[in-house]
């Protein structure tokens, strides 16, 4: 290997472990992986912990005010409660094909357990709909860490500067709206909804194991029999 190679194989090393070592953006934010403007869909809200000796405890999100959801539901998470918190309207809206009296209004997971340590996140999801006909949709979030701070996500941006504490935003893309209710297929509601993930991956785990259990027998009986013969 020539010196020069191996300056540069060094070099390519240091960045490297310097972008490793560089945290990811602090700030709170929201996506959607299958959300569209007039549809329902799953958000899902990461949260990283900024502090350097305190763990991240309790997540408040607000909801839209001006343009409330007929469905919410909130998914469980191990170590975390979960909490909807209602609204009772003063009149009437209309979302979607609902008219609503009362909406969720924001959701709480509260941890159980250790939450969220320093330099780590986590993320929380919930589905809502159907989402509003509007290109952007903000989600203001309330962190609070175990050693009492409170941090308030929940600054607009004005212009190109970026506040300090930007309220989680969400960009729409357009959609077809009708047909893709989704949680809002028969009646409006809400409620808080297990993960069956965990379960699912571990039937299939167990399946493939037997499978192998399964040819790994065969391939001994083969054996045995072509010795016997």
């Amino acid at each position: 290997m020539s010196r020069s190679t191996a300056r540069l194989g060094a070099a390519l090393l240091t960045v490297a472990l310097v972008g490793i070592a560089v945290p990811a953006s602090a700030h709170v934010s929201v996506t959607t992986p299958d959300g569209t403007q007039g549809s329902s869909g799953k958000l899902v809200l990461r949260v990283p912990t900024e502090s350097e000796d305190a763990s991240t405890d309790r997540i408040t999100v607000s909801l839209p005010k001006d343009t409330p959801f007929a469905t919410v539901r909130a998914r469980s998470k191990p170590g975390w409660t979960v909490e909807l918190g209602r609204t009772k309207l003063d009149k009437p809206v209309k979302a979607g094909d609902f008219t609503l009296s009362e909406v969720v209004s924001s959701i709480t997971w509260t941890a159980t357990g250790d939450g969220v340590p320093p330099d780590q996140f986590d993320e929380f999801e919930f589905t809502a709909g159907p989402l509003p006909s509007t290109k952007t949709v903000s989600f203001p979030t309330q962190q609070r860490y175990d050693d009492g701070t409170v941090v308030d996500w929940d600054q607009a941006a004005k212009g190109d500067d970026e506040p300090e504490h930007p309220a989680p935003t969400l960009t729409l893309a357009a959609g077809g709206g009708e047909g893709h209710h989704g949680a809002a297929e028969d009646e409006a509601g809400d409620e808080v909804e297990a993960s069956s993930d965990d379960t699912d991956t571990l039937a299939r785990l167990i399946g493939v194991a037997g499978v192998l259990v399964g040819a790994g027998a065969v391939v001994v009986g083969l054996r045995q029999n072509r010795r016997r013969a």
